[in-house]
């Protein structure tokens, strides 16, 4: 009898996390697979809506649904079982009723109110507990990196996106910008928009562009909130913003805060702020210091004279420069796609 393939386990349950993106907020994207103690299948599922079932549960009733007995069986899964009762009842509890003898676990779930609990109760039942290997791990977190800062940091982390020209511009003087990238880059944008609690922009660009920052050229289940920073009370009423799908908040005098905001946002159960704004209200979250990420995408077109990326407070010396890691450049249509993170 062959054991399980642990680390193939993994990757599979990795990748049913991957399809509670845009479903599961604000809960984590989580992936669950059982195995028979030779390795076979039993059940797999990933998290539902908040409020609905966790992937364990899914896999279980999976499991269930396919006529499958899993006592003895292996439970792999991309986050510590839960052990505490929100809107639905600890997994934890769930895993030990049904029998499981092992659970291989990638990752320590980050929230208080579990950070490693979930794994003792396991233990304490009898149950074997195994953690990933740390490159698994780190593609577990990186999946609910946005959940991981909520739970951390008390605050969404912060992808700013921007579209540009090879000489570095957003758009012409007048604030126009589109479109500056192709449609593979703008599809692949709203993948990214997909990922986000709440999508972020200020009134500069809805009054030049009039944007409807949903997500609509790729399939989710749910659309983010929709927030514009309205400092003098500006916002068109007939704003294509306003309108459904999803729903969308004005932010007027006074709330300018953008620390404040985040730790407001992050009370909310907002995971991932996606930010596409111009370049004044790019450069405060880049002179704050409050942007985790630069999601960009570069157009193989010169614009000349027109809009930066950000503007940013001046430098007394080159020395001072903001540096950023590059994560990665990859081609997609005619562009390059860039993410990057402060060093």
């Amino acid at each position: 009898m062959n054991p399980p393939d642990l680390h193939a386990a993994l990757l599979r349950a990795l990748s049913l996390a991957e399809q509670a993106v845009g479903l599961s907020d604000p809960n984590p994207r989580v992936g669950c697979v059982i195995l028979a103690p030779d390795g076979r299948e039993l059940g797999a599922g990933h998290t539902q809506v908040a409020g609905q079932a966790h992937a364990e549960v899914m896999a279980l009733r999976d499991a269930a649904a396919r006529g499958h007995d899993v006592r003895g069986a292996t439970a792999v899964v991309t986050l510590e079982p839960c052990s505490h009762h929100g809107r639905t009842p600890p997994c934890c509890d769930a895993l030990i009723a049904a029998g499981i003898a092992n659970v291989v676990c990638a990752i320590e779930d980050p929230n208080p109110q579990v950070a490693g609990q979930g794994l003792s109760r396991l233990q304490a039942a009898g149950i074997r507990v195994e953690l990933a290997e740390p490159a698994v791990a780190a593609a577990a977190r990186e999946l609910n990196i946005g959940f991981f800062s909520r739970m951390q940091r008390g605050r969404p982390f912060v992808r700013l996106k921007s579209a540009i020209s090879l000489d570095g511009r957003t758009a012409l003087p007048d604030g126009r910008s589109q479109w500056i990238t192709g449609e593979a880059a703008r599809a692949d944008g709203h993948a990214w928009r997909k990922r986000a609690g709440a999508v972020l922009t200020g009134i500069g660009t809805v009054l030049a562009d009039d944007p409807r920052l949903d997500v609509r050229l790729v399939p989710t289940a749910r659309q983010p909130l929709r927030i514009v920073l309205d400092p003098r009370g500006r916002m068109p009423a007939d704003a294509c913003l306003l309108q459904p799908p999803g729903e969308a908040r004005v932010i007027g005098p006074g709330r300018a805060d953008l620390p404040a905001l985040l730790t407001e946002l992050g009370g909310q159960g907002i995971n991932e702020l996606h930010v596409e704004a111009g370049p004044t209200l790019s450069g405060a979250f880049l002179d704050a210091g409050l942007v985790d990420e630069l999601l960009v995408y570069q157009a193989p077109l010169l614009i000349g004279e027109g809009r930066p990326l950000a503007a940013l407070a001046p430098l007394a010396e080159l020395g001072h420069a903001r540096r950023w890691q590059l994560l990665e450049a990859t081609s997609v249509g005619q562009d390059l796609r860039l993410r990057l993170r402060p060093t």
